[in-house]
């Protein structure tokens, strides 16, 4: 019975992880049309700004979608974290990218909105393509979470057989 309990752990949190890195994948897909519409010139520009609204609002739906479904481990010294096994140490790094990656991703995909939204005299060119910046960000995102999720799960793992917390 158990089996089936850690079976169906595994399942959720594959189906989370399916759910945060398609939506990361969908926002990175519709920022770089946002920066494709917006330099088309031909009314472009409440299109692009609506694209990169789409886009800022599910990398930061996929950001709280990943910690409110998948779960939170962190350290909360530097002596626990110097103590942590390597999975946690692991999972604490991507932990800390995915935040920089989605302030980052958010900050470019707002400055382009904002730039779009500015500059309908000029057709609406991007000068630093922030919109498609922010969207790769968005694919780097959904990897990190991956990466943290598999390594925070290793490290539960791991601490569970120390403690004795494994099969009865």
């Amino acid at each position: 019975m158990a089996t089936l309990g850690g079976a169906l752990v595994c399942l959720g949190g594959a189906l989370v992880c399916l759910l945060v890195v398609v939506l990361d994948v969908v926002a990175g897909i519709l920022a770089i049309l946002a920066e494709t519409e917006q330099n088309k010139c031909r009314d472009a520009s409440h299109t692009a700004v609506s694209l990169g609204l789409a886009a800022a609002a599910l990398l930061a739906l996929a950001h709280a979608l990943a910690y409110l479904l998948g779960g939170c481990i962190c350290a909360c010294s530097q002596d626990e974290l110097a103590r942590a096994s390597s999975n946690r140490k692991r999972s604490f790094a991507c932990l800390i990218f995915t935040w920089v990656i989605v302030v980052i991703g958010l900050g470019l995909l707002v400055a382009g909105i904002m730039g779009n939204n500015k500059s309908s005299a000029s057709c609406g060119f991007s000068n630093h393509h922030q919109l498609s910046i922010g969207g790769i960000l968005c694919f780097f995102h959904g990897l990190f979470y991956v990466a943290y999720y598999v390594s925070a799960n290793a490290a539960q793992t791991e601490e569970q057989g120390k403690h004795g917390g494994g099969r009865a």
